[in-house]
């Protein structure tokens, strides 16, 4: 017999497009009778996070995420970067990407969302993760504190909150299990789609020289942090159970616009493995004790209702 958790926290870490992983276990969770009681975030898990915490099922999230393209979420700050050079603040303009976060999420106050949440970002001064939301500050909207969240240095400039600048929590808390460990739960259900330390295969196309070393810097740093991270919170005593989810997603594809139901099956499909395993491997929707259709035509058609 399992006894199901009373109060499960969903932790999702950053991993731009990737993210789209995440929304794939909302459906596994949904079919394993797992509701989140409180969502934690960093960089794109953050946006994610933000509409769970909204209220939105999964139902309603699959054709928002799939509403996303290079044109909002990826828009070059020509004139800028022309004018400028390395003066210039950022290589993407911030404008689009706020835009599309207030599209995206129903709720813009942090008083009008269903979910308690939490927000990591990093303060660019003090150099020390911030919370926004549940538990730390609501002195902005959820659209600014998931900028800040999704701020990653280069790409996006520092957003000013009450005159501080807070860049991608993904610095310090890729996958921000230590916030998760100040937190309540009897389950923890942690989502890693972010950066791995292995170098692109030969040959893949890897973009301006610049960007490319910074991309690999972040994710030696980013992907060092996360195992620690992992690794200490099962070396501590009294916590809850963890069950890390490790969607099957093409790890250096942050920027891959035309890949989401790609993202959202192969999470589903990670988020029901590991569900089953803590069940021990007990049916669900799936036949043959497997997962469910969550393939491309299932994606689109989800995202029509």
């Amino acid at each position: 017999m399992t006894i199901e958790p009373d109060r499960v926290v969903l932790v999702l870490s950053g991993g731009g497009m990737k993210a789209m992983a995440q929304v794939g276990v909302l459906r596994a969770m949904d079919e394993a009778g797992l509701a989140p009681a409180e969502v934690i975030g960093t960089s794109a898990g953050a946006l994610v996070g933000a509409m769970v915490a909204s209220g939105l099922s999964y139902e309603e999230i699959v054709p928002r995420v799939f509403s996303v393209g290079r044109h909002e979420l990826a828009v070059l700050a020509r004139w800028s970067v022309l004018a400028r050079g390395l003066a210039a603040p950022s290589v993407l303009r911030p404008e689009p990407v706020r835009s599309l976060l207030r599209r995206l999420l129903p709720a813009h106050g942090f008083e009008s969302l269903r979910l308690p949440l939490r927000i990591v970002a990093v303060d660019a001064e003090a150099g020390v993760p911030v919370v926004f939301g549940a538990g730390g500050r609501t002195d902005c909207t959820v659209v600014e504190a998931v900028m800040a969240s999704m701020a990653l240095p280069l790409y996006l400039p520092p957003v000013v909150i009450a005159g501080r600048r807070f860049v991608d929590g993904g610095l310090l808390e890729v996958l921000p299990l230590d916030v998760a460990a100040q937190v309540t739960a009897d389950l923890v259900v942690a989502v890693d789609v972010g950066p791995v330390a292995v170098a692109p295969p030969v040959g893949t196309p890897l973009g301006p020289a610049l960007l490319a070393a910074h991309d690999r810097a972040m994710a030696i740093v980013m992907a060092s942090q996360r195992a620690r991270a992992v690794a200490d919170w099962r070396s501590a005593g009294r916590r809850a159970p963890l069950v890390l989810v490790e969607p099957d997603v093409d790890p250096h594809a942050t920027f891959a616009f035309d890949r989401t139901a790609e993202f959202i099956e192969a999470g589903y499909r990670a988020g029901y493995a590991a569900l089953a395993g803590r069940a021990g491997g007990g049916d669900r929707r799936g036949a043959a004790g497997g997962p469910g259709p969550a393939g491309p035509g299932a994606v689109r058609h989800a995202g029509t209702l």
